[in-house]
């Protein structure tokens, strides 16, 4: 039995992280286990789901892989932005003339900004208490 091709990517976004799996199929879509007819039925938005999947459009790859998503942390927004940058690693490890269409559409690059922590004797991380005169 001949063993399927399997190209998979990893992508972070804030504490979200994306591990996807591309096989060559008719675009079944599974997140979590779990099927979905498509993106926007998980990511519950058009342009969550739109941005999560903006590679595959880009590259005229849309509909020609199976796709798995394992999702662990953050939230919907973060999740697409995880998602779009291990499609794009994905996808360069399907094909590597693809990196420059990728690269100049800004998707190969991670997203550095993260949350920044709350200090002590402050309500959040720079909202100082209310400042009393008298």
């Amino acid at each position: 039995m001949p063993e399927t091709v399997v190209y998979n990517g990893l992508g972070r976004r804030k504490t979200s992280v994306a591990r996807i799996y591309l096989y060559p199929g008719q675009g079944r879509l599974t997140i979590n286990d779990k099927s979905y007819s498509s993106a926007d039925e998980y990511f519950k938005d058009q342009v969550r789901a739109r941005q999560a999947f903006e590679p595959l459009v880009v590259t005229k790859m849309d509909g020609k892989f199976d796709i798995l998503i394992r999702l662990e942390g953050g939230g919907l927004s973060g999740q697409a932005g995880a998602v779009r940058l291990a499609l794009a690693r994905a996808l360069i490890k399907f094909d590597p003339s693809l990196r420059p269409v990728l690269k100049s559409q800004e998707m190969l690059t991670r997203d550095p900004r993260m949350v920044e922590r709350k200090k002590y004797g402050l309500k959040k991380a720079r909202r100082a208490p209310q400042y009393s005169k008298r």
